[in-house]
């Protein structure tokens, strides 16, 4: 038995969902901010949801690692079992009391994401995977859509606002695929972007630039589907802590890979 084998993703939801209950509503921590940078925001909310979950995990898993997004690497070993928790994914949302945003969870084995949660709180849905068992959305099958014809696609985009140096590149792309798709959508958070794919309710979703715990559990997720997750370049994610990222289904990835690809060589 590994170190992931006896987790319960129950228990995982359990923790997520009490998470969510008792600090996302809070709209004074939402407004008590710590700017990183340009666009990069950490609120009270963001460590108080971090500080709960990590203290629950290790009350009941102290062998197993922990990767958040307020805490950095902090000597975790990439090789055996670890945590990687978004414990807001799409702050500047939440800033803006725009009810889009998610605690994205997922539990990796050297590159594999193994078991996953994204939760949604304004909707209360909860996604959920586990490695070989299929992807759920409060406890019902989920699947990627069967769309293969970009002119019919949906697709998520993501404008990496950490990085304004990729913004001539990323919405030359965004420009490119608008051009072909049916019409392009922004959310503000990748973890429900990808959420979202699995569903079926978006056909596909790219972004220049994400970290490991905006894509570490939605990749299970998609891949869980029936859905494709790679970087720009068409190699597998594993643990990098930071990647280009294109996903959906396996027909509309192939065409954006395309895209990349031509716009990769001529920049």
């Amino acid at each position: 038995m590994t170190g992931a084998d006896h987790v319960e993703i129950t228990v995982l939801t359990d923790i997520v969902r009490e998470a969510a209950k008792r600090y996302m509503y809070d709209k004074v921590a939402a407004r008590r901010i710590q700017v990183k940078g340009l666009g990069d925001f950490v609120t009270e909310v963001d460590s108080d949801i971090q500080n709960f979950i990590h203290a629950e995990l290790l009350k009941r898993y102290p062998d197993i690692q922990f990767l958040g997004e307020e805490n950095g690497e902090q000597n975790v070993d990439f090789s055996g079992t670890y945590w990687v928790l978004d414990p807001v994914d799409g702050t500047s949302n939440l800033i803006h009391d725009y009810h889009h945003s998610a605690i994205s969870l997922a539990l990796m084995e050297g590159v594999y994401s193994v078991k996953c949660v994204i939760y949604n709180p304004y909707l209360d849905e909860m996604f959920t995977a586990v490695k070989g068992q299929g992807a759920f959305l409060n406890g019902k099958p989920i699947h990627v859509s069967t769309t293969g014809d970009m002119g019919m696609a949906l697709i998520g985009v993501g404008t990496s606002p950490y990085h304004r140096d990729l913004a001539a590149s990323s919405f030359t792309i965004i420009r490119e695929v608008f051009e072909r798709c049916a019409d392009i959508r922004r959310s503000g958070s990748a973890a429900l972007d990808m959420a979202w794919v699995a569903a079926g309710r978006l056909d596909a979703y790219f972004e220049g630039r994400v970290k490991l715990w905006d894509c570490a559990a939605g990749r299970l997720l998609i891949a869980e589907a029936g859905g494709v997750t790679m970087n720009w370049e068409g190699q597998q994610i594993g643990n990098a802590l930071e990647s280009s990222i294109v996903t959906g289904t396996p027909e509309i990835v192939e065409q954006l890979q395309n895209y990349f690809l031509e716009e990769l060589h001529t920049a």
